[in-house]
């Protein structure tokens, strides 16, 4: 699967992932790994902070109502469209512009104090590329705070609920690397993804000279009276994300 197909398929549903995800992040985001994320993050006040696949701007925004000086990026123009609408009135430094998160073109060397990719990397055809963008465009010391899907849990035709847990099918062995398609949600189009196992993960978090300096599986941690009671169960079964902060030596 190519760029094209990719940056197509984010297109087609741009308009209702900004119905999913809102100003303020879907049920996930919210009781997952948003928490995990801002933490992983620190204080960005006066920071110039790169949102490394921006979607609708849900988090573009929250950045720059934090005190960041922002740069968002995307690589689908429909995406950009909806997130210069969503950032319009929060005042502050925010410049959102058409990229692509494998090269990060239009983002200098070394300018970047954080960068957050916050579920984009699992969908870009070549991973290794894009952390090479990340460490190649933040300043020494500087980090990243990477979010993706869980490879451990990532299988498109699951999980299964049974009546005493959760069963996964894989179509693959877990070892291997494979794109795939799938159905997910309210959408009415498909979603183009890319299973990497783990210690592929490691591997190229290394070869782009990035240090692993913490890692979380976000799960939610706290009751909370706005979620129903069956979501935040649901929640605690499975971590479906993994959190990396990466620093530049």
């Amino acid at each position: 699967m190519t760029d094209d197909e990719v940056r197509e398929s984010w297109n087609r549903k741009a308009s209702e992932w900004h119905a999913h995800v809102g100003r303020d992040g879907d049920s996930n985001r919210r009781l997952n790994s948003d928490p995990v994320l801002w933490r992983m993050l620190g204080d960005v006040r006066g920071l110039r902070v790169l949102d490394a696949g921006c979607g609708t701007g849900y988090l573009t925004a929250q950045l720059a109502r934090s005190g960041a000086r922002v740069v968002a990026i995307d690589i689908a123009p429909a995406m950009i469209e909806i997130a210069r609408a969503n950032v319009a009135d929060v005042g502050g430094q925010v410049d959102v512009r058409l990229d692509d998160g494998q090269t990060l073109a239009t983002v200098a060397d070394a300018s970047i104090d954080r960068v957050v990719s916050n579920y984009v990397l699992m969908d870009l055809p070549d991973h290794e590329a894009a952390l090479r963008a990340i460490a190649r465009v933040l300043v020494p010391g500087g980090w990243a705070v990477a979010v993706f899907l869980h490879p451990c849990f990532d299988v498109p035709d699951g999980p299964e609920r049974t009546g005493t847990g959760i069963r996964y099918a894989w179509p693959r062995p877990y070892a291997d690397r494979w794109g795939f398609r799938c159905t997910w949600g309210p959408f009415s189009s498909d979603f183009i993804a890319f299973h990497r196992p783990l210690a592929d993960w490691w591997r190229a978090i290394r070869a782009a000279g990035l240090v692993v300096d913490d890692f979380d599986e976000p799960m939610v941690a706290i009751d909370r009276a706005d979620v129903p009671a069956e979501e935040i169960a649901k929640a605690r079964w499975t971590s479906w994300s993994v959190a990396f902060r990466l620093r530049r030596p």
